[in-house]
């Protein structure tokens, strides 16, 4: 018999992570490795837990994700918004506290392009007058 699952896609900057959720202890892989040896920092591990604080749901899934492009960052986000698009297919009832806490809509800032003439997007070489 299959095990049950639930899918959901995240994306946040050039990032994007197709995210499963497997009911389980708690267990995170990243592109088959541990979360921690995936993501170096602790604070972006924190940030990829926001949607199960947020619905009392600590521990009681295994989280798998297949996550590229991008960097730490960007992936962390895209995995925290695939769990949280992800835990509205195993209860509709998450809804409400996923939208207060912001999880389930897509940040839409990106790096804004370079343009001709200066250094990077808006940084200009130094004015000298002579």
């Amino acid at each position: 018999m299959a095990q049950v699952q639930y899918l959901g896609t995240g994306r946040r900057k050039n990032s994007v992570a197709r995210v499963r959720l497997v009911p389980g202890t708690g267990k995170i892989t990243v592109n088959n490795k541990d979360v921690e040896e995936y993501i170096p920092h602790a604070d972006l591990r924190l940030v990829i837990n926001q949607p199960f604080g947020a619905t009392e749901t600590v521990g009681a899934y295994d989280v798998l994700v297949n996550a590229h492009g991008g960097g730490y960052a960007g992936q962390a986000g895209a995995i925290r918004h695939g769990i949280a698009r992800a835990l509205l297919q195993v209860d509709p009832d998450f809804r409400g506290s996923l939208k207060r806490a912001g999880l389930l809509t897509r940040d839409s800032r990106m790096v804004e392009r370079k343009k001709a003439g200066l250094k990077k997007a808006r940084k200009a070489s130094q004015f000298s007058k002579r």
